[in-house]
């Protein structure tokens, strides 16, 4: 397939959504229905699609249009898991990284320099149990067998060199620096949409837009929510992977959401950032606040552990408080004093911890584990709740697995862990393609084919806003081939720019234009 032709069967659209959404809703039976559509919905849709069974996949929203848009973007090792001798997990969470680094999706995966500054509010005692963290962190790497190339190995920093890869720490009582290597993902709304559009390749019905009102072992009553329209989609087995809101659909489930906060700052406030930054929380021995360059023009700074009471909001809030402290921290380090008003837009994730205690329930939501659970419920509806973006695709074959032993379903090995995703190819083919770096970055092979709309017309490579670098070409994109079927869809998830309110509200208009020459070309 040449890199300027689409994957057959993966494009999205209005067209194909109405489509499928009318076959789904007919008489005929599914093998899985699949309700919820971020990381772990859609890597369910894939993983039961690749093994040959016949699958729907719904969301009341859109693609990753609930916690998994709302990461740090990081894929992590799971060395915070060591610290809390959840040993299972932190190599569970090295696997996956280096299956995404390395099989899946090296386009949009890739490997992310932190510096942890070594100030005066750290001891010298923390300094020595966070090198023994990253070592150990580093024997994680060792076990999951990923390449050293893809993942360097940490190493202490001079005073100069930490001031070189993080100018912004303050430079007075600075001893030195701690280096390490993560695993970072352009965009986690990003790697939904490929997993669906991958998904959808195998054959899977991905419709978004449809509200799943009631679940049984055999399927559940919808209703479209872009006509009002009420029908029953049949299926031999279900699966439930909606994350916070996983109760809300099936009896017996205690979700504890933890909310996870993250500011927005301008990049040219901190100035060059090559590295990322680990910030000790002062008073604490292994809680860090993060500084994620962005690269495109936006630093995100996170992030929080709050436990989050009461009804579920389909977008959660970004409360003062946390504001407040995410701001102390920077101002702990940093030489640059970052003030209220220069955070130019902030969001929030509720993380779906599932709640195992028996008695009281832990003082803090970070003392919960992140393990994941698949559980069915006695009238045959299987949930697959807890884990994290980085072991999605472990978390969508032990429900797949689940479900069809439960429902007596013929299905093959999972084969997802050498399954690459749309767009993935080898780092060498990848730098190889005649494009900018920061299409491949977030579109991988498919990247020509997007750069290709703009010789075509040549009004398509004008940026989105001013000072961003999203085209009017890759809105079009969204629209033909990722789904996308109304501007929050395009600003909010296939673009990032909607997290900055005043950038959002610049291109709304921008994006009413483009769908509206979409859908005149393809109605």
């Amino acid at each position: 397939m040449s890199h300027t032709e689409v994957a057959p069967g993966s494009s999205l659209s209005a067209h194909r959504r109405r489509r499928e959404l009318a076959e789904a809703a007919d008489s005929r039976t599914a093998d899985v229905l699949v309700v919820g559509l971020g990381a772990t919905g859609a890597g369910v849709a894939l993983d039961a699609a690749a093994r040959g069974l016949d699958v729907v996949a719904v969301d009341a929203h859109d693609l990753a249009f609930g916690t998994s848009r709302w990461s740090s973007k990081l894929i992590h090792g799971g060395l915070r898991y060591l610290a809390s001798a959840q040993f299972d997990v932190a190599h569970e969470s090295a696997v996956e990284r280096g299956v995404l680094m390395t099989r899946t999706a090296p386009h949009l995966v890739a490997a992310q320099p932190f510096v942890l500054p070594l100030t005066p509010l750290v001891s010298r005692g923390q300094a020595s149990l966070a090198w023994a963290g990253l070592r150990a962190g580093d024997m994680l790497r060792l076990a999951a067998r990923t390449p050293r190339p893809v993942l360097p190995a940490p190493r202490r920093l001079s005073a100069t060199e930490a001031r070189h890869l993080a100018p912004a720490v303050r430079a007075s009582g600075l001893r030195g620096g701690l280096l390490s290597w993560d695993g970072k993902v352009t965009d986690d709304a990003r790697l939904v949409t490929a997993l669906a559009r991958t998904a959808a390749a195998h054959g899977a019905r991905v419709l978004t837009r449809v509200r799943a009102l009631e679940l049984t072992g055999t399927g559940a009553r919808v209703r479209d929510e872009l006509t009002g329209e009420e029908g029953e989609i049949r299926a031999r087995a279900v699966i439930n992977a909606t994350g916070v809101w996983a109760g809300t659909l099936a009896d017996g489930i205690r979700i504890r959401p933890s909310r996870g906060t993250h500011l927005v700052l301008r990049s040219q406030r901190l100035g060059a950032l090559p590295a990322g930054l680990h910030i000790p929380v002062p008073g604490e021995t292994n809680r860090f606040v993060l500084v994620l360059p962005q690269g495109d023009g936006r630093v995100y700074v996170g992030l929080t552990d709050e436990p989050v009471e009461g009804a579920i909001p389909d977008v959660p809030e970004v409360p003062e408080t946390d504001i407040g402290f995410l701001l102390d921290v920077l101002g702990s380090a940093l030489d640059v004093a970052v003030g209220r008003d220069e955070v130019v837009g902030a969001f929030a994730g509720l993380r779906p911890l599932l709640d195992t205690s028996s008695g009281g329930s832990p003082d803090r939501t970070s003392d919960i584990s992140r393990r994941h659970a698949v559980l069915t419920s006695p009238d045959g509806v299987t949930t697959v709740v807890g884990g994290k973006l980085t072991t999605y695709r472990r978390m969508a074959q032990d429900a797949v697995d689940a479900a069809a032993a439960a429902r007596g379903l013929r299905a093959a090995p999972s084969p997802t862990a050498t399954l690459p995703l749309i767009g993935a190819a080898s780092p060498e083919s990848l730098r190889a393609l005649p494009v900018p770096r920061r299409l491949v970055r977030r579109y991988g092979t498919e990247a020509v084919a997007v750069h290709a709309l703009t010789t075509q017309e040549p009004a398509l490579a004008e940026p989105v806003l001013p000072g961003h670098p999203v085209t009017r070409a890759e809105l079009l994109w969204a629209v033909r081939h990722e789904g996308a079927l109304d501007e929050s869809d395009l600003l909010d998830r296939r673009t990032r720019i909607g997290v900055v309110p005043e950038d959002r509200a610049q291109a709304l208009p921008v994006a009413h234009e483009v769908l509206g020459k979409a859908s005149a070309v393809h109605p």
